[in-house]
């Protein structure tokens, strides 16, 4: 087979204008690339529909599983414990994630060709009050399904759990108002209905709770309070950033 764009992770049908900025070297110390990183972590909001008072975006170095990977092992703590909605190898994912972690949790499995039930979910909480995160992704690329985290999200805030979603293939794509779903953390990645190329995936998190996740990381380099502390100050990241993908999304081009 010879045309192995086939195989690339992400949109190919990016303009030369985009692809131009590919063409120039940054540095991750630059000031216009620190104003660039600001400008994206704003325009996320944006996409969100949430304001910078209540929520934050923080750029992680890695493909969309660093981001989702950063924030499980960032923001739930040794005494804390995490229910996993599953429908599909990546919700799977998430408690591969946990195990490795050491994160304790409990599974909801759903079939594939299914989405989770809210209720169902909603009678585990009220089942099980050490539970204090739930996780579920949005778009089951597996089979596609696009799960339904609204109703989720009510069920969870009603009972004044964390919700963390993946929203990988969705974000960008289908029209999310996270604060109205009552989502905590949501996870996406430039490569996807962003448009960009792989390299970096994104988090949008509520500031009270991450602010409250200090000292809870799992890992140096996927530190989620970290991350956000340092590039809150100008832009700058905190290890080295993956220049070119930044610019290749820049608002302007």
């Amino acid at each position: 087979m010879k045309n192995y764009k086939l195989l690339t992770p992400g949109p190919l049908t990016t303009t030369d204008t985009v692809k131009k900025e590919m063409m120039f070297d940054h540095c991750t110390w630059d000031d216009d690339y620190k104003q660039i990183t600001q400008e994206i972590r704003r325009d996320l909001l944006e996409l969100a529909h949430v304001s910078e008072e209540e929520y934050t975006a923080v750029l992680m170095q890695g493909s969309g599983t660093f981001g989702v990977e950063s924030v499980l092992t960032s923001v739930i703590g040794e005494n804390e414990e995490l229910l996993i909605c599953a429908n599909g190898a990546y919700g799977e994912r998430m408690a591969d994630i946990a195990s490795h972690a050491g994160i304790k949790y409990q599974i909801y499995n759903e079939h594939y060709n299914k989405v989770p039930n809210a209720q169902k979910i909603a009678e585990i909480l009220d089942g099980d009050p050490a539970i204090t995160h739930v996780s579920m992704v949005r778009s089951e690329t597996t089979s596609g399904i696009l799960n339904d985290i609204e109703a989720v999200g009510k069920v969870v805030k009603e009972r004044e759990r964390v919700f963390i979603v993946d929203a990988m293939s969705s974000f960008g794509g289908v029209d999310i108002p996270v604060a109205d779903w009552g989502i905590d953390f949501i996870v996406s990645s430039a490569n996807k209905c962003i448009q960009g190329v792989p390299g970096f995936s994104f988090i949008i998190a509520r500031r009270d709770l991450l602010e409250a996740s200090a000292g809870k990381a799992r890992s140096l380099s996927l530190d989620l309070y970290d991350q956000w502390k340092t590039m809150e100050v100008d832009g700058k990241w905190r290890f080295t950033s993956p220049t070119h993908v930044v610019f290749y999304i820049r608002p302007d081009v």
